[in-house]
């Protein structure tokens, strides 16, 4: 999912006064919000307007198997957008992948996040998903009206709800089904549902907004059962979790035959691809979609849809269908779309893999409708909300971002409620990337690591961290940039390799922090453990300082001599090696690299000048440095008063950035 970028701009700025009053003149390139757009400035069309949608490609599913296929839902469920209700039916077939019998089943129920202000999600999020606010009388739930065994034996006596992470009764977004007799190793069971769900009014991620519906994580969804060795797991078992403020999902791979009914006016976008034209009976048109290999499906709804598509194939996707499902009010700028969903299909095929589906979809919410944009699931993706005719560069960037989990969320699937950052930090990475080759926007990573004011664990629970802001900037920024600095340590090339073995190895395998780590050890030859430690298992920073600078004149020499004393030290992680800069009075300068194998060294530097200056990192190479007012100091500065002013400046940026959200 990609975060909110307008108060990052805002904080950019905040950051980059500070900066520069106290490092220097460093100039940074300009933020991607910033930069104009190629795209022209066109009127707005008329909200009449609509041309004609291009015939449904229909396709029927391939022989070959991907994933291992634990569950199958074969679901029938109808829109009522007046009421904001789907109704649905579901057969679900699970197959048992580990070693041990079970007596129950646990099933996700996500709407029920959205039931009142006293649930896990409600309550931890205070109602607000990034620049979005829960509307008035807003609220959605699920309601579980049949459950039945193969041979009809109800279950509806036998489920209850549950709460292992905080024991808040009021929430029911995790439910128990006892089940009448036990699943042996490699058996299959499957059960019959009949559910409603009462969609929330868009504000997260999923409900309705006017006449556009998103339907994500909207039906009963099994959760996983891992066997030993999945995740480094020592005894299978269950991963339960709720639905949290901060946490996405986690699904095991499957098949899903779904049958959508909606008003005959609505057009229909969804995971997978349709095996039939939809047809009008009584009414209503019918859908009928297919996808396989996949762990999640969503689909959305509206009879504004303005759709395009396009086939793409490249030396790494031997074709895919893009699907365009626009708002009116981005009518025009559908090449934009398809151009940055062709560089990221090609790209991202080509580092990390082939894209294996024969279909990708991409939804423009209106407007009103933002709280379902930025958000990824299985071969379909969501923009923001389409409320400027010529948005800058967060277009392209949003898309690139979505198309990029179809890698890291979608095909290599790690859990994103225990380790979000393999998804969204690995994501982010790519991205920034692709951004740089395909439209030249380079991100501002010394303003970006500045803002980490609350450095956190990587791979801690989603919910555990202590707001919406600080499992942002952890999870998206700082993940972001423990993956830039390996890069600077490892070299481009050697870290092209680890990241494409990586995401080639783990695809559909439900991957670890620790398996991530091995790749890195096997690509690299050596031991990562001190690195993973601090800056992913630890919560720590890089913070090197210039402490102290002293100058004495060599009274005894015949010439113009001084001997210049520079104290420096380390005060956050470790890093093998750091630049600095000595510049003297007249203009000369020296470039040094610190071997950093204490805690603290001096530099002695004998010159006909005395030193002016010193800096560490002055071209700001150490990605994971976030305090960079230390890295300077002059040679007549006092001490203390610098002491105290960095320290000043450093509590202004913890509470400013503190007192916000994402």
């Amino acid at each position: 999912m990609a975060p909110a970028r307008a108060k990052l701009v805002f904080l950019s700025f905040l950051v980059l006064v500070l900066l520069i009053t106290g490092t220097l003149w460093f100039v940074f390139k300009d933020s991607p919000e910033s930069m104009p757009s190629y795209a022209p400035d066109q009127a707005k069309p008329p909200a009449a307007y609509k041309p004609p949608s291009p015939m449904e490609s229909v396709q029927q599913p391939t022989a070959e198997v991907l994933s291992k296929r634990v569950v199958e839902y074969h679901i029938d469920t109808t829109l009522d957008p007046d009421s904001r209700v789907i109704k649905g039916t579901q057969t679900l077939t699970w197959t048992h992948p580990g070693k041990k019998t079970v007596n129950e089943l646990y099933f996700h129920l996500y709407p029920n996040a959205f039931a009142s202000m006293d649930t896990t999600f409600m309550k931890e999020s205070g109602g607000k998903l990034r620049n979005d606010t829960m509307p008035a009388d807003g609220f959605g739930s699920m309601t579980l009206t049949a459950m039945k065994t193969a041979d009809g034996l109800s279950l509806m006596h036998r489920f209850q709800y549950v709460q292992p992470d905080d024991g808040n009764t009021k929430d029911k977004t995790l439910m128990k089904v006892r089940l009448p007799r036990p699943v042996k190793p490699g058996e299959s069971i499957t059960l019959s549902m009949q559910f409603e769900v009462q969609l929330p009014k868009i504000f997260a991620r999923m409900g309705t907004a006017g006449n556009f519906v998103m339907a994500g994580q909207w039906f009963p969804k099994i959760a996983v059962y891992e066997p030993v060795g999945t995740r480094g797991r020592t005894s299978e078992g269950w991963d339960l979790h709720q639905y949290h403020g901060n946490s996405e999902f986690y699904s095991d791979f499957g098949i899903y035959s779904v049958r959508i009914h909606v008003p005959k006016n609505y057009t229909v976008a969804a995971t997978g691809f349709p095996v039939q034209n939809s047809q009008i009976k009584n009414g209503e048109k019918i859908y009928q979609f297919y996808a396989d290999d996949v762990h999640d499906f969503a689909w959305a709804a509206s009879p504004d849809f303005i759709v395009a598509e396009e086939p793409f194939s490249s030396a790494e996707v031997p074709g895919v269908r893009i699907k365009l499902y626009l708002d009116p009010a981005h009518k025009d700028l559908k090449e934009r779309y398809f151009y940055a969903a062709k560089a990221a299909l090609k790209y991202f095929s080509k580092w990390y893999g082939k894209y294996p589906y024969s279909t990708l979809s991409i939804v423009v919410p209106p407007e009103a409708g933002n709280g379902a944009g930025g958000m990824e699931y299985p071969t379909l993706i969501t923009a923001f909300g389409a409320k400027d005719d010529s948005p800058g560069y967060d277009l392209e960037r949003t898309v690139i971002h979505e198309i990029g989990h179809q890698y890291f969320y979608g095909m290599i699937a790690s859990n994103e409620f225990e380790e979000a950052w393999l998804d969204e930090g690995f994501t982010s990475y790519a991205e920034d990337k692709l951004m740089e080759q395909e439209y030249g926007v380079i991100p501002n990573l010394p303003i970006q690591s500045s803002l980490i004011a609350s450095p956190a664990p990587l791979t801690q629970d989603a919910w555990k961290y202590t707001s919406q802001n600080q499992y942002a900037l952890n999870v998206y920024y700082r993940g972001k940039m423990v993956l830039k600095e390996m890069e600077t340590l490892t070299g481009a090339q050697t870290m092209k390799k680890i990241m494409s073995t990586y995401a080639k190895k783990y695809r559909f395998e439900h991957p670890a922090t620790a398996d991530f780590q091995k790749v890195v050890e096997q690509v690299t030859g050596k031991s990562w453990q001190t690195f993973f430690d601090q800056y992913v298992y630890g919560s720590q920073m890089a913070d090197f300082s210039v402490d102290e600078i002293t100058v004495r004149k060599d009274k005894d020499s015949a010439q113009p001599r001084y001997d210049s004393m520079v104290k420096v030290s380390k005060k956050g992680g470790d890093l093998p090696q750091v630049p600095i800069l000595f510049t003297f009075t007249d203009g000369h300068q020296i470039k040094k690299v610190w071997d950093v194998k204490n805690a603290s060294t001096q530099f002695k530097l004998t010159y006909s000048s005395p030193l002016a200056w010193a800096m560490i990192d002055p071209g700001y190479t150490i990605v994971l440095e976030n305090k960079h007012v230390n890295n300077y100091l002059k040679a007549d500065m006092d001490h203390k008063v610098l002491l105290r002013w960095n320290v000043s400046i450093t509590k202004l940026i913890e509470t400013l950035l503190g007192s916000l959200s994402w």
